[in-house]
């Protein structure tokens, strides 16, 4: 870990080498890695005690990892995670919680909280974190930061903990759009299905119902920017589903898996678990195979439609968050509030598998407020030379 870390950002660990090319197309970006990855050298504790005490020090490097020491990326530390990655908040009952560098007064959002405060905090260039419900979104969002949710399986989990592995994805944060470029060339091959120069710009309707009229308002400049670049008059309205069908369906798949991951473990040892986290597995615990069932009959009905709405050039612009950061002095039950009102937003992503690029576009009572692009399977890397254009017209960038 860095020996200055005045964001609370990274795991105390002891230091321990871990070798890097001295040359390639990374050279010279420094990074953080969530600690739900393997690093030869380190335990991986995934927020918990228990955990780390079972971890071991581990003898080989998650393959992601890997290929960015191998671009020649130099890792600094592995950075803090909500508890076993189930919470959007950041702030872990047993290593704290990280500083939001772009709103030291707000939370950073999680779980990837350390590998946003990291970066937003100039403590690393970028970092890796993982997003099953919005846990790299969110932290974009609530720290002025580029980060993605990659189509489901494009960038590789292999040696890293898992929560709900149908929903769980490698994604990374960066503060300017060029250095997450460079991660994006190392880290995704050309896409399966790239976007065409003009692409269909969409505005779900429905998404955009959920938002207060002050967000609205403050996204959108943003919007209009960008349906002009673009070069869409207006975006083009678009209706994805109930919110309450896709709500219920998220939470009944990812509660089900993650007590599959890590029921065994809370029943062996009963950890302590922090505000919040004891709860969502409690409720996991409950889920039917009824309502797994018909959970995952509507993913696929969903799938397909999001499929045949977006076709091959198809672009949602849609808010990446309801709001900006809620405030540290925020109650636990007010986080539970807009944990909720989110994840109606985030699973859109989360049920498809699609890909989903937030954006620091706007701001809002001086905090950073994200703006997304959701196109489809496979066109990840199409969608960030997007950002590309749109910083380059825009000189929307922060360095």
């Amino acid at each position: 870990m860095p020996l200055n870390d005045p964001a609370h950002a990274f795991v105390p660990y002891p230091d321990v080498a871990v070798a890097h090319a001295g040359t390639g197309p990374l050279s010279g970006l420094s990074f953080g890695v969530k600690d739900l990855f393997d690093v030869a050298g380190y335990p991986t504790g995934g927020g918990n005690p228990i955990v780390l005490a079972l971890s071991g020090i581990k003898t080989r490097t998650a393959p992601t990892v890997q290929t960015l020491l191998d671009a020649g990326a130099r890792f600094v530390g592995k950075t803090v995670t909500d508890e076993l990655a189930f919470s959007m908040n950041g702030n872990n009952a047993h290593f704290g919680a990280p500083l939001n560098g772009a709103a030291p007064d707000r939370i950073t959002g999680g779980s990837s909280s350390g590998s946003a405060s990291a970066v937003s905090s100039r403590l690393c260039d970028f970092a890796l974190g993982t997003d099953t419900g919005g846990s790299v979104r969110a932290p974009a969002n609530h720290c002025g930061l580029y980060g993605i949710r990659p189509t489901h399986g494009r960038v590789s989990l292999m040696g890293a903990l898992d929560l709900a592995p149908s929903q769980d994805t490698c994604g990374w944060f960066a503060r300017d759009v060029q250095t997450f470029a460079r991660v994006a060339d190392v880290l995704l091959d050309t896409d399966p299905h790239p976007l065409p120069t003009k692409v269909r710009l969409l505005r779900p309707d429905d998404v955009w119902a959920l938002l207060s009229p002050e967000v609205t308002a403050a996204l959108s400049g943003a919007v209009q920017g960008l349906e002009k670049l673009l070069g869409a008059s207006q975006a083009t309205s678009a209706v994805l589903d109930s919110f309450e069908s896709l709500y219920w369906s998220f939470r009944h798949i990812q509660g089900r898996e993650a007590w599959m991951t890590d029921g065994p473990l809370i029943e062996r040892y009963a950890p302590p678990l922090g505000p919040g986290v004891s709860d969502r597995f409690a409720w996991s615990r409950q889920v039917t195979d009824a309502q797994v069932q018909t959970a995952t009959a509507f993913r696929l009905r969903f799938r397909q439609h999001m499929t045949r709405l977006l076709g091959a050039d198809g672009v949602l612009l849609m808010p990446t968050m309801p709001d900006v950061a809620p405030l540290r002095s925020t109650s636990e039950s007010a986080l539970e509030d807009y944990r909720n009102r989110a994840i109606r937003m985030l699973c859109i992503a989360g049920l498809s598998g699609f890909p989903q690029l937030s954006m620091p576009l706007a701001q809002r009572e001086g905090a950073p407020l994200g703006l997304s692009l959701l196109g489809p399977a496979g066109s990840d890397r199409s969608l960030i030379a997007l950002a590309e254009r749109i910083a380059s017209m825009t000189g929307a960038d922060s360095t």
